[in-house]
């Protein structure tokens, strides 16, 4: 089951998470936080659910299927938030994965209030979470008041102090010849993977990491191989990337099908 909020662009937000969870053959359910007007350049502006709205879409379909797992994005409110966490508290035996969705690449989504909320509420829920590390460091700094700059590390570490089993930073805003996501648990790093960075602008990569460990979860791996094999689809979503409109371009979360990646492989194209 997918939270998050509709973008139409098909670039990020629900439509990424459904795109990307299908094409690893699971079937996603849509629960929307709210209705974006946007296009792959920015958002315009966004109608946030109604929190009674979005508890009455999740709680119907949990009453109807099984769910493997829960994959949260952009929240909207803090009531929806406080909706969420009830929400997951509910099947603490289903994992969620939280791509704490702060901004966009033009847009900021989240105030003080918000981050609050996912700091107090929904992260403890989270069996891991995935910030780039402007997002990490904004979530792992409580009071306004502290000017302070912490590392990577010490963003996991206060992160993961919070309740959550697992924090994955990843690198992608970094000014870096090459990626580096890093996994840390409780007792600190687990695994860091290196990425070749690839040219031009993306709208949805970290939708579609967080979608892919969710899929990658609920078919039954263990967090650290979903985490890894979820950078691998990733990366080959972004390298297979199109631009369809005016502005950045969006990763083909089913570049597997096209038939290009096996004539790239055999030297036939």
């Amino acid at each position: 089951m997918t939270l998050s909020g509709s973008d139409p662009s098909g670039g990020a937000g629900i439509q990424a998470s459904m795109l990307t969870l299908a094409s690893l053959g699971c079937h996603p359910l849509s629960v929307i936080t709210a209705v974006t007007v946007r296009d792959s350049c920015s958002m315009e502006s966004a109608l946030i659910m109604e929190p009674e709205w979005l508890a009455d879409q999740a709680r119907m379909l949990l009453e109807d299927m099984p769910v493997a797992a829960f994959c949260v994005g952009m929240t909207g409110s803090v009531e929806n938030i406080a909706v969420i966490t009830e929400l997951v508290s509910d099947y603490p035996d289903i994992p969620l994965i939280l791509d704490p969705v702060l901004s966009g690449t033009t847009d900021e989504y989240a105030n003080q209030d918000l981050i609050d909320a996912l700091r107090e509420m929904l992260i403890p829920q989270a069996m891991l979470i995935t910030p780039n590390l402007h997002e990490a460091r904004r979530l792992a700094i409580n009071d306004t008041d502290d000017d302070e700059d912490p590392d990577a590390e010490e963003c996991a570490r206060r992160l993961a102090a919070l309740g959550c089993e697992y924090v994955l930073l990843s690198g992608t805003h970094d000014s870096t010849s090459d990626i580096c996501n890093v996994l840390y648990g409780q007792g600190g790093e687990i695994r860091r993977d290196r990425w070749q960075r690839l040219p031009g602008s993306y709208h949805g990569a970290g939708s579609t990491l967080a979608a892919a460990i969710t899929g990658m979860v609920a078919g039954g791996a263990k967090l650290p191989q979903a985490v890894r094999e979820a950078q691998e689809y990733t990366w080959q979503a972004l390298r297979y990337a199109f631009r369809p409109g005016m502005g950045l371009m969006i990763p083909d979360r089913l570049f597997w099908a096209s038939g290009e990646t096996e004539e790239e492989e055999t030297g036939e194209r």
